[in-house]
């Protein structure tokens, strides 16, 4: 039982390391950094005729600092509130009926 009882414990981590791992907000915000890097770098230094095309704002580089500010948002949720593998499901029945389960009517 106890060589059973330690397999189980070692699918355990390795569900909640997966589950950190492939943690969709570690995605999202990789690539709003990495994107918001690019579009930061392409709207330092805007050409006359981007400028003329936006109108004097500088687009690209207010787009590439919101999307580097969402990216770091998802990073550091992603830190402070990390993804817990889903509980096992209770596999035990021999303590009895289930409670939530209604009896069968014997009427016929």
């Amino acid at each position: 039982m106890s060589d059973l009882h330690k397999e189980v414990s070692e699918l355990e981590r390795k569900s909640a390391t997966a589950a950190r791992l492939f943690d969709i907000r570690r995605i999202i915000g990789g690539l709003f950094v990495v994107y918001g890097v690019i579009v930061t770098i392409a709207g330092i230094s805007p050409s006359d005729a981007d400028l003329k095309k936006a109108e004097g704002v500088h687009i690209n580089l207010w787009t590439g600092l919101a999307m580097l500010a969402l990216g770091l948002f998802f990073l550091v949720w992603m830190k402070l509130r990390p993804a817990e593998a889903p509980a096992a499901p209770e596999t035990d029945r021999a303590s009895g009926p289930d409670p939530a389960r209604k009896p069968e009517s014997d009427a016929g």
